[in-house]
């Protein structure tokens, strides 16, 4: 990056600041308050097999796998549920939860490369009932969103089943969350980005203006995180994942990853693979795919949750109107046109994205927040999307996730491809593909990173979580993980659930119910088994 240095202190002077960061992480960060997030929406705990299910195998297998162990020497939890949702708007604290909070170091590099810590933070939620005897079991979000803040989401809820058998422990991905955040990009580029897809009237296509923007973001963060810019992968922060296992002193851990985070996962069953004694892989992010298929499979998904938000909008007499789905269409259709003042169509997409795919799970009056501020957009009034806007942004298109997604992020676009697409993908999927076909440039000029590592050999029933309409990931993601684990030699087995959002397990005490079995002994539901929303 010696030749990008000289350019971007032409671009930007402010890059001064890079070597205060440097100065800091070198000899330990130290991280900000939890983060927040979302909440819990309980699903009715009924299972059924779908027709081609394989049913799971029974007694003899179990015994062999290893348990997750209980931590011998924990970390300094301080009480943090009234910091934490307060910073997520979810009001009070759910009586009978504990919600803690505490950091811990990590190297920067675990192979010596890069000397210096990081801090990572992280969050543990349990109730009363929870056995002290319980093994953990640990969360990670990737760079989805604060892993901190989809924990939040599950226990601001009704007290979830998944928490009464076992304590769940997220760990904040580097820059995301609690985690030291990263501010790399300066203001103007940072809102450019947010508003990728925006037509100019006799302004640059979309998708060259993204390109562009790509070369100015990368620039400036490289500059900024020197040396530490290749520390930011799935790889690195399944280190970082390790690094819990060994302040709590044990050889065994259960792990959960959802939809990014599930490739965190399973770069740490390539490294790690002997200290895993469980592994969940909810809504898990495609393997092996190009950034044009996978951006294709996020989609689909976003499609499917705005019907199934819509079905339920006209379910509650929400503020939408008849056809909920025709006025999203058409306010999508104002802020292209430059007709809702400075909120753009990429940042209007984001937040509803965005709020499709926030954990929180009371579904009805997550219906009503977003149809309400919608609503109050078309009339005139962009006060409350205007703040929606701004939590969904903080959530999901922080400067931290430019950085952890360019990390893992492979085989991208070229601007001839994401050109084609602007057509194709705002006729397939109306509301938010030519949008999408802009971003895919976003991460073209970040050096191309070493691909995601994904296990060779793994010896361990694996249980995999999804649905249909999931905004964040899509439908179509699981069967190249499924069968990469296949090769890799590990058992797998499949539940689904019927209902819309992300990740699944946040949203039905059913999908919970399989989860605490497999976490007990090594358990797995019924290959194809469903849960209905």
């Amino acid at each position: 990056m010696r030749g990008t240095r000289r350019r971007s202190r032409d671009l930007i002077p402010r890059r001064r600041r890079a070597l205060g960061l440097s100065l800091l992480l070198a000899t330990g960060l130290l991280a900000t308050a939890c983060g927040a997030g979302p909440s819990l929406r309980p699903g009715v705990a009924v299972e059924h097999p779908h027709s081609g299910g394989v049913p799971a195998t029974t007694a003899p297998a179990a015994p062999a796998v290893p348990a997750p162990q209980v931590p011998k020497h924990d970390l300094a939890w301080h009480d943090c549920a009234t910091t934490t949702f307060d910073q997520l708007g979810l009001g009070a604290a759910p009586a009978g939860v504990i919600f803690e909070c505490s950091e811990y170091a990590t190297p920067i590099d675990s192979g010596g490369a890069i000397m210096g810590t990081f801090r990572t933070a992280v969050a543990r939620a349990r109730v009363q009932q929870t056995p002290a005897g319980a093994a953990p079991l640990v969360l990670t979000s990737g760079s989805d969103r604060s892993a901190v803040a989809t924990l939040a989401g599950l226990v601001a809820g009704p007290a979830p089943a998944a928490l009464a058998a076992h304590p769940i422990v997220a760990v904040d991905r580097r820059g995301l969350g609690g985690s030291q955040p990263i501010d790399c990009l300066p203001a103007d580029i940072r809102h450019r980005i947010a508003d990728a897809g925006q037509f100019v009237p006799g302004g640059a296509d979309p998708v060259d203006a993204m390109a562009k923007l790509s070369q100015d973001a990368t620039i400036a963060c490289q500059d900024f995180l020197q040396p530490y810019q290749s520390t930011f992968d799935a790889a690195h922060a399944a280190d970082d994942i390790d690094a819990l296992r060994k302040q709590w002193q044990i050889d065994k851990i259960a792990l959960l990853g959802t939809g990014n985070g599930a490739r965190v996962a399973l770069a740490y069953a390539t490294k790690y693979g002997p200290h895993l004694a469980r592994l969940v892989l909810d809504s898990p992010e495609a393997v092996n795919t190009d950034a044009a298929t996978r951006t294709e499979q996020r989609l689909k998904g976003a499609e499917a949750a705005l019907t199934a938000f819509a079905q339920r909008c006209v379910a509650v007499n929400c503020a939408l109107g008849p056809d909920p789905r025709a006025a999203i269409t058409d306010l999508v259709g104002k802020a292209t046109a430059g007709q809702l003042g400075d909120l753009s169509a990429g940042a209007l997409l984001t937040t509803i994205s965005g709020f499709l795919g926030d954990p929180r799970a009371d579904q009805t009056a997550h219906v009503t927040d977003l149809a309400d501020a919608l609503a109050s957009a078309g009339r005139g009034d962009r006060g409350p999307l205007t703040q929606l806007t701004a939590r969904e942004t903080a959530a999901v298109a922080s400067d931290g996730q430019f950085v952890t997604r360019c990390s893992d992020s492979q085989q991208p676009a070229t601007p001839a491809r994401a050109k084609d697409l602007e057509n194709t993908w705002g006729t397939q999927y109306p509301v938010f593909g030519r949008v999408a076909a802009a971003r895919l440039m976003t991460c073209t000029a970040w050096p191309v990173p070493t691909p995601p590592p994904v296990p060779a050999t793994l010896d361990l029933p694996v249980l995999v979580l999804g649905n249909t309409a999931d905004p964040v990931i899509g439908p179509d993601a699981r069967p190249s993980v499924t069968g990469a684990l296949g090769v890799a030699g590990a058992r797998t087995a499949t539940a689904t659930w019927e209902g819309w959002g992300h990740p699944v397990f946040t949203h039905s005490a059913c999908i919970q119910d399989n989860l605490t079995a497999y976490l007990n002994d090594a358990t797995l539901p019924a290959d194809g088994s469903a849960c209905p929303a």
